[in-house]
């Protein structure tokens, strides 16, 4: 039997892959990330904005997409020391299945760590936000 909060993380994950709010290539963006999955097919885009903004395009599985765009809500803003440490904090939180209070609705995600052949699928909008910010391709 699933708890209230395994519910709603359950429900939140759905919702998020079924309607992102922050899907979709912009028009105009500063740096983008690219991350691939290949043993799955996983593959998401990356675009961050001045300012901060984060939209991705991300086609593959629920956890991949829910994953990207819940991410790109909490990054909003944040300056790259601080994306580093959120993702750092969330790569723990899909390792070791124990919620982090810091990171909101991406706790929604913990139960991944059950599964180890998914843990992929969670980090890789993370890893493509990583290269947009560190070395990411300059839209010219």
């Amino acid at each position: 039997m699933m708890t209230d909060t395994a519910e709603l993380y359950q429900s939140l994950i759905v919702e998020r892959s079924k309607a992102p709010r922050y899907a979709g290539r912009p028009d105009v963006f500063d740096v983008q990330g690219h991350g691939e999955n290949a043993m799955c097919g996983d593959e998401v885009q990356v675009f961050v904005q001045r300012g901060g903004e984060v939209r991705h395009e991300a086609h593959g599985c629920a956890i991949l997409a829910a994953s990207a765009d819940l991410m790109a809500q909490a990054v909003a803003g944040k300056t790259p020391a601080q994306v580093a440490e959120m993702r750092a904090a969330f790569e723990d939180v899909v390792g070791t299945g124990k919620e982090n209070p810091v990171l909101g609705d991406l706790n929604a995600l913990a139960g991944v760590a059950e599964y180890r052949s998914r843990i992929r699928c969670a980090t890789l909008p993370w890893a493509a936000l990583g290269e947009a910010l560190g070395e990411g391709q300059v839209n010219g």
